[in-house]
């Protein structure tokens, strides 16, 4: 009879052990993506269809992407199946010009508090990737260079207003167009900056957000789709500073590739 008790308390040791290791992550797959997120992930973090992992530790949300665009672009190799030459106009009417630059993977990790909290003091961004894109493309601030304006790079964004740098780092500085009109809509969560708040498109309610509706970090609190209860978020305007503004609401987290 010992022996039954001990045989039977063992079996439910063991299939509560497994049960909780069965609750800790899960693998999702989203067409060429194959996504691995934890079950403590904010269904909203899951909107970023591009990650290769979304993970949390209770305090912060791992976000992991290789920065490719699923949208063709003339910055891929000729031989890739998403390369796809442009000519004629793109972001305010520029004539395209594409710089002498190239798309390529890389391998990008960023880390943004889960609870986003205004911050004591101003954090500036810096150039390169200040936050991430639904489809796993990095978002650049304003500048093409330290306090050298985007004027002269305009002209090299491609058909959904994105380019690469010198390293290959595909980004964004304006409106991501192949999320406002193919993925989702303008009016639609975008990403998130590395300080945890999130970015929304250049409409709300059904009206375009213009600069003189944001504060000077460029966003406001409202309620959305995602956070009914209201919360800070940046939106995407046609005009400088485009996404963000005088630097982070909140305190930025890192990212690294």
């Amino acid at each position: 009879m010992k022996i039954l008790k001990i045989v039977f308390f063992a079996s439910i040791l063991f299939i509560q052990s497994c049960t909780k290791d069965a609750a800790t992550t899960t693998t999702t797959t989203d067409g060429s993506n194959s996504n691995t997120t934890s079950t403590t992930v904010p269904d909203v973090y899951k909107k970023i269809y591009g990650a290769s992992s979304i993970t949390s530790d209770g305090t912060t949300i791992t976000i992991k992407t290789n920065g490719l665009p699923d949208h063709k672009s003339p910055y891929y190799a000729s031989t890739n199946a998403l390369y796809e030459s442009f000519t004629g106009t793109t972001f305010a009417g520029s004539v395209f010009q594409k710089n002498p630059n190239s798309i390529a993977e890389k391998a990008y990790i960023f880390k943004i508090p889960i609870n986003p909290k205004a911050a004591s003091s101003l954090t500036a961004t810096a150039l390169g990737a200040m936050g991430v894109s639904l489809n796993g493309v990095p978002f650049y601030n304003q500048y093409a260079g330290p306090n050298q304006p985007l004027t002269g790079e305009i002209v090299s964004f491609d058909k959904y207003w994105g380019h690469p740098t010198p390293s290959s780092a595909y980004h964004y500085h304006v409106e991501p167009l192949y999320l406002t009109t193919v993925k989702a809509t303008k009016s639609s969560l975008m990403g998130f900056l590395l300080d945890g708040f999130p970015v929304y498109g250049p409409e709300e309610n059904g009206a375009t957000v213009d600069n003189s509706k944001l504060d000077k970090y460029h966003g406001h609190t409202s309620t959305t789709t995602d956070y009914p209860n209201g919360i800070y978020h940046y939106h995407i305007t046609s005009t400088d500073p485009y996404i963000n503004g005088s630097g982070y609401y909140g305190t930025p987290g890192t990212v690294s590739q």
